[in-house]
């Protein structure tokens, strides 16, 4: 019997970041610090709790991840003009070639993950696994919704 759908996308899953972690690691950055690079950003300047929740991660744990990331001088704390209790996140100049070569070791790994699949097949299965997710989220916005209403009842 085949492997149902779940166990076959997780296993894929694990098999990508496990080759990814491999490539990365050549260049001093783990496959965690890149998602951190990545979600900063696309969410440049948010405090420690909301790039936790971006990573759906403990904020402890982002403290951590957010020291090691200034101690390689790839990020950095920037008080809230704001708020001076608040602190803010910000990539440094040197995270950005960083991000660039990881993106280069990503595609290329993409590019042989999917030797011998058909460009309208890869075209298919894209659209396919955006669908799975699109269904997922929305899944979580009417739990979310809904978990909402009954706290106000």
């Amino acid at each position: 019997m085949p492997d149902s759908l779940g166990f076959l996308l997780n296993d894929i899953a694990r098999l990508m970041r496990k080759r990814f972690d491999e490539r990365a690691r050549r260049i001093g950055v783990t496959r965690a610090q890149w998602h951190t690079l990545s979600v900063l950003k696309r969410n440049e300047g948010c405090n420690q709790g909301m790039l936790a929740d971006l990573l759906e991660v403990e904020p402890i744990t982002v403290g951590r991840m957010i020291d090691r990331l200034e101690d390689a001088g790839l990020a950095e704390r920037r008080r809230d003009p704001a708020d001076r209790r608040v602190w803010r996140i910000h990539l440094t100049d040197k995270a950005q070639p960083i991000l660039i070569e990881l993106r280069a070791i990503s595609d290329a790994m993409i590019d042989e993950v999917m030797e011998g699949v058909d460009p309208q097949d890869r075209t298919r299965m894209h659209a396919a696994l955006v669908s799975l997710r699109t269904n997922l989220l929305a899944d979580d916005d009417i739990k979310a919704s809904e978990s909402k209403e009954a706290a106000n009842g």
